[in-house]
């Protein structure tokens, strides 16, 4: 039998959020810690884990409040070797290729600011992330005034677009 559950992400300051799924937990929350901060100066960020044995969310990071949303969220999603990473002072952009590179992890599933929900199912064995509602549904496409008001950001924050 199987249980799918909607986790809804505790985000109330709208940090930048991402979660993924590792292995070797014991290691990976502090060298992910330790990468995050390589790879973006001035970054405040928390990285939780879940370990399957024993059973527990391991947390560490440079800020208290990141660390306790990103442990309280890591623990409710349940799932092993599921992290949860909460960044400030830095976008996901700046580091999602140390991530994506760093040998204790297997998959990104999502990198927002926007409200989350984790679908996850539930066996006897234990809980797996299925994936990720990211946002709201799209209900149009953008019109040109719009797409150079985002291209006009993009340089803004030191992406060029062209």
């Amino acid at each position: 039998m199987v249980k799918i559950e909607r986790v809804e992400v505790k985000n109330p300051e709208e940090k930048q959020v991402i979660i993924g799924q590792g292995n070797f937990t014991i290691f990976a929350c502090d060298d992910i810690f330790k990468a995050l901060l390589t790879a973006a100066p001035g970054i405040k960020c928390a990285v939780a884990m879940n370990e399957a044995a024993p059973r527990l969310t391991r947390v560490t990071g440079n800020d208290e409040r990141l660390k306790e949303l990103a442990g309280e969220n890591c623990l409710h999603i349940g799932a092993s070797h599921t992290f949860f990473i909460m960044l400030d002072n830095a976008y996901p952009i700046n580091v999602l290729n140390v991530l994506k590179s760093h040998p204790a992890v297997a998959n990104i599933y999502v990198a927002s600011a926007n409200p989350l929900e984790v679908i996850v199912a539930e066996t006897e064995l234990g809980r797996a992330v299925l994936g990720v509602v990211d946002g709201t549904a799209v209900n149009r496409i953008e019109s040109e005034a719009e797409k150079e008001e985002r291209r006009k950001l993009c340089i803004e924050l030191g992406y060029s677009v062209e």
